[in-house]
């Protein structure tokens, strides 16, 4: 018997009534665990102890995010038409030459690594302030179109939505297209008997190549083989390659040393079209080089970008000379990652878009990267029937027969609408 009787019935009694009355669940210690539960009824198997606390879920683990991907060379500056002068006063102020080459012009185009003192922003105004130099600006990274996941399935009807002629052998003389890229597969069944020719600019010692992937597949968008599982848009067509790409771990880019590099290689190629299905931000030399292509009647076609509807104008597809191409899916729905903006000019298949993959076979690709082709290709056609036609001339008329999309008239979204083949190409065809 306890030393405190009376204590002893007090605690008996109190448990007897906790027993009659009991308190309502989610009352006393358990409460605090299920605050945050309220919305989850039903998703836990019911338990036979009704009297269990219910137990706090525990917390997502945080989100990861991937550290964005840098947008230039650290301490470097490129720069057009340094004359010995002035890169000697450059290199006395502790610039170092990293690469140089001539251009077709006879300008030299140099690579050129700042002085550890200086910011940026300080040695690329120094350069700038050269008089000789006419185009200076930091080694800006532009990058392919990421593709999305691939769909299941056969053959995605591309070419039906824009009425694509199945033969485009008989709109005259072949033309010759240029596009800079990654690396490509040459060997590829898909590119057996192509009219192609690869050139790779040299990116020096230490950067590992490009890969293979979205070269090929855009290279067999224009030109694979007729009777492949992936016939291009113009087999006939004559294609130069550039390899302008490295690979930096995960991360494939151009610097623009090497695009402006790559795209006097193709000017000096006397190709009538470039492709350019990548994307980066605005750049100096890189402008300089686009005038200088589009004044010698150069077609240019560049990706849209995917970095989605409030992204910045990506480049070079925003440069006023470069026809921009979005993407649209089989629906003619707008991709949701294409960028947007005033200088838009068409739309093009770009989703779900079969072609050929890496080392065999076909598959499917989306994004901007994988619609510029088409557009590329009815510039081919045009060419093919129209030679006498001006770049100009060229985006003139393929705006004009696009067919419009979304909103009357050209917007921020479709550009002029969704492209098609030359009609003296259809025509002559009887189609």
């Amino acid at each position: 018997m306890p030393r405190h009787p009376l204590l002893f019935l007090s605690l008996a009694l109190a448990v007897i009534m906790a027993d009659l009355n009991p308190q309502p669940r989610g009352w006393g210690p358990a409460a605090a665990w299920a605050d945050d539960d309220d919305d989850d009824r039903g998703d836990d198997d019911d338990d036979d102890d009704d009297d269990a606390p219910v137990r706090r879920r525990p917390a997502p683990p945080p989100v990861i995010r991937a550290a964005p991907l840098p947008q230039r060379a650290p301490n470097e500056v490129i720069a057009r038409g340094l004359s010995p002068a002035d890169l000697q006063v450059l290199q006395d102020a502790g610039f170092r030459v990293l690469r140089r080459v001539t251009l077709a012009d006879g300008a030299p185009l140099h690579r050129l690594r700042k002085p550890d003192r200086m910011s940026m922003e300080e040695a690329r105004a120094m350069v700038r302030d050269m008089g000789s130099a006419n185009a200076a600006d930091f080694n800006h990274f532009y990058r392919p179109g990421n593709a999305a996941p691939a769909c299941s399935g056969a053959d995605c009807p591309a070419r039906q939505m824009i009425a694509w002629p199945a033969d485009t052998s008989g709109c005259g003389g072949p033309v010759r297209i240029g596009m800079v890229d990654t690396g490509l597969n040459a060997d590829h069944a898909v590119l057996k008997d192509a009219r192609m020719r690869v050139h790779r600019i040299d990116q020096g010692k230490g950067l590992a190549r490009s890969d293979a992937l979205h070269g090929t597949a855009v290279a067999a968008l224009l030109v694979g083989r007729a009777d492949s599982r992936s016939p291009g848009l113009v087999p006939q067509a004559e294609l130069v390659a550039v390899d302008a790409f490295h690979k930096q771990r995960e991360d494939e880019r151009a610097d623009a040393f090497a695009l402006v590099e790559a795209l006097d290689y193709l000017t000096a190629q006397q190709v009538d079209i470039v492709n350019l299905s990548l994307a980066g931000p605005p750049n100096e030399a890189l402008r300089r080089q686009i005038q200088r292509m589009a004044q010698q009647d150069i077609v240019l076609v560049a990706a849209a970008g995917n970095g989605g509807p409030a992204a910045k104008p990506a480049f070079p597809a925003a440069y006023e000379q470069v026809i921009a191409v979005t993407a649209v899916d089989r629906r003619e729905q707008v991709y949701r990652r294409a960028n947007r903006g005033k200088h838009i000019d068409l739309a093009a298949p770009g989703v779900n878009v079969w072609t050929a993959a890496s080392i065999s076979g076909a598959r499917t690709k989306t994004g901007t990267s994988f619609a510029a082709p088409f557009v590329t290709a009815a510039a081919a056609l045009l060419l093919q029937s129209e030679p006498q036609l001006t770049a100009a001339q060229v985006r003139v008329r393929l705006q004009q027969g696009a067919r419009d999309l979304g909103k009357a008239g050209p917007d921020d979204v479709f550009g002029h609408g969704l492209v098609r083949p030359a009609p003296a190409c259809t025509a002559a065809r009887g189609l």
